[in-house]
Order: C-alpha cells, then sequence, then structure tokens
C-alpha cells in the first residue's frame, strides 16, 4: 500500500477508498457471521438447560456496529443483554457463569452441525471473565471472523430513535459505584448511535484516524484508547466544521492538532445525560475537574476515556507534532494543511 504520509492531501479520500474502506464482500460475510452467532444467542443457546434465561437483545457494537470498520479487520463484538441480570452488581458477579455457559452451548452446536461451523476459543486467564473470545467460520463464509461477546444488564430497555435514558439509569450507576467505564458496554447502543448516524466523510475521516492511531500502536505502548480518538474526531468536526463535504486533510490536521494540545481537552456532551439533575450534575462537575485531558463518553458519565496521566498522550502529541510536518499535509502551492479553528 501506497504510504499515508508520502500521500497528497488532495488524495487522501482516494486513499480511505482505495485502502481502508471494508471491501462489499467482506462486510456481507462478518454480517453473516454475526447474524449466526446473534440468532444462536436469542433462540438456541439457553432453550434446553437455562430455560427463564431470555436473551432481550444482542447488540452489534465495535466497530462494525458503529460504522467505522478497516479493511481487513474481521472482528465483531456482540453484547448479549440478558433477562436474569437486574443489576450493575448481578452482572459483575454473574458473567462468568455466563460465559461458561454460551462457551458450553457453541460447542455443542458446533457438533451438531457436523462441519457446517467451527468455533476456536481463546484460552481465558481470568477468574471473572468479562468476555467470551473466540474465532468462528462456516461453510457460508471464506474466512474466520473474530468474535468477542460479553454478557451485560439490560438496563436502557428499548432504543428507539429519539430515545434518551432515565436520569435514574445513571444515579444508579452513580450510586454503585465500580470501576470507571466498568458497564460501558451496557450504553453499547448509545456508543453505536453517537457515531453510526454521522455523515459518511466523517465516518470515513474516523477511519483515517484509527488507520493512523494503529501505526501508532505498532511502536508505542499505554496509548489512549481508540474510542478517545474517534471521539475527538466527531468534536473536532462539530466545532470546526459541521458540513458534510469538508476537507479531508483539514479534518485529519485538527484532530492531530488537538492530540498535540492534549493537556488542555476538557471534552463533553450532553446528549444522554447533563446538568439537570442535581446528583448527576455534581458527579459530572467532579469529573471535569480531574486532571486532562478529560474526555467523557457520550452514552456514559464513567468512563473518562481521556484519563488524565493513565495513558501515554505524551508519546501520542509527540508523534502528531511530527506528522504535522507530512507530505500529506502539503496543499499543491506548497503550503501546509491549516486546522480547522477549533475551541481548546
Amino acid at each position: 500500500t501506497m504510504s499515508l504520509w508520502d500521500t497528497r492531501s488532495r488524495d487522501l479520500d482516494r486513499y480511505i477508498e482505495e485502502y481502508l474502506l471494508p471491501d462489499t464482500t467482506f462486510r456481507t460475510e462478518v454480517r453473516r457471521a454475526v447474524d449466526t452467532i446473534s440468532s444462536f444467542l436469542k433462540n438456541r443457546c439457553f432453550r434446553d438447560t437455562w430455560k427463564s434465561v431470555r436473551v432481550t437483545k444482542a447488540v452489534k457494537g465495535g466497530s462494525s456496529g458503529k460504522g467505522t470498520a478497516l479493511r481487513g479487520r474481521s472482528d465483531a463484538d456482540l453484547v448479549v443483554f440478558l433477562s436474569d441480570f437486574k443489576s450493575y452488581r448481578d452482572q459483575i458477579e454473574r458473567r462468568g457463569e455466563f460465559i461458561e455457559e454460551i462457551k458450553k452451548r457453541l460447542e455443542e452446536f458446533e457438533r451438531d452441525q457436523g462441519g457446517m461451523f467451527q468455533v476456536k476459543f481463546e484460552v481465558n486467564r481470568w477468574t471473572n471473565p468479562r468476555v467470551l473470545s473466540f474465532r468462528m467460520t462456516s461453510k457460508k463464509i471464506s474466512q474466520w471472523v473474530d468474535f468477542d461477546v460479553l454478557p451485560a444488564f439490560d438496563v436502557l430497555g428499548q432504543v428507539t430513535n429519539g430515545f434518551r435514558p432515565n436520569p435514574q439509569v445513571y444515579i444508579k450507576l452513580i450510586n454503585e459505584y465500580w470501576n470507571e467505564g466498568e458497564f460501558s458496554t451496557c450504553f453499547t447502543e448509545l456508543q453505536t448511535r453517537f457515531l453510526k448516524q454521522r455523515c459518511t466523510k466523517l465516518k470515513s475521516l474516523i477511519r483515517l484516524v484509527k488507520h493512523w492511531y494503529k501505526m501508532c500502536k505498532d511502536k508505542m505502548d499505554n496509548l489512549p484508547p481508540q474510542y478517545a480518538l474517534e471521539l475527538l474526531t466527531v468534536y473536532a468536526w462539530e466545532h470546526g466544521s459541521k458540513v458534510t463535504d469538508f476537507n479531508t486533510a483539514q479534518g485529519f490536521r485538527t484532530v492531530l492538532y488537538l492530540i498535540a494540545h492534549y493537556p488542555q481537552l476538557r471534552i463533553y456532551w450532553t446528549i444522554n445525560y447533563d446538568f439537570q439533575n442535581v446528583i448527576i450534575g455534581e458527579y459530572l462537575q467532579s469529573q471535569l475537574k480531574k486532571p486532562r485531558p478529560v474526555i467523557l463518553d457520550p452514552a456514559d458519565p464513567t468512563g473518562d476515556v481521556g484519563g488524565g496521566i493513565r495513558w501515554r498522550w505524551d508519546k501520542l502529541a509527540q508523534e502528531a507534532q511530527l506528522w504535522s510536518s507530512a507530505p500529506c499535509f502539503q496543499n499543491w502551492s506548497g503550503t501546509c494543511v491549516q486546522p480547522w479553528h477549533v475551541p481548546v
């Protein structure tokens, strides 16, 4: 592949199209795999042994759920909402037994299918695992797809189009406080909706930023989570552009500019929660007073994916600084691409 560094700024859209967008066959195959596992979980998994257990929803999370998957990445996150979890605590205390059960049933399913369907499980070293990881393939698809299945407490119920969670959902979360973002899986639908509804070009920019981040990750450890960069890209666009047909090089340059200025970042949205309720309001104030960068998950106020000094933003910032002089930020006339004016 052509190197991103050397790609001309006006060719970035073509670069994304040629190297980063998943091809259609591939997308169809991942969708088929997800459908197979979803319908297994909903209709078959607990049918005979644990009759009382219902899978209320199986929701596609991760990049394929958000519509920002990169080419050649065949991973699917499936969050399984279980009727047996009545509280956040249940999710922590009982997820292990459900993961065990799902694994057992998948092995049975594989035997029953007689070679039509194959699974390979990853060895789990945790005593209380939060995820069941496996690879699967079937006669209907030509490759292996990686799965992470995560059992979760269905705190939101039906998430419809204009849905906004009842503040009680967040009050309960704040009061039962565990680790930051411990229950972000419960809010998967809100996370994916936040990105999925964005214009096509913004999702392409997110792919470009993710591709850049993956290159950084290959040579550095302990970087902030990828989700932080996805949110930063949305923030850059919302405050710097807001148009659907923006200049990709400028958008990309803005995200790197924000990363370079990480000690000033304090970013949050009020689409799912806000300051109206006293308990939530006070909690948000305390979250926003934390050491910067603070980037609150728009779906889950306990998830600060900026994380202050928890991750090596400094390393990422050095890399962003270095890239600002890359040929991909040179205009045809030889001038440098300028970032959008975005408040920091």
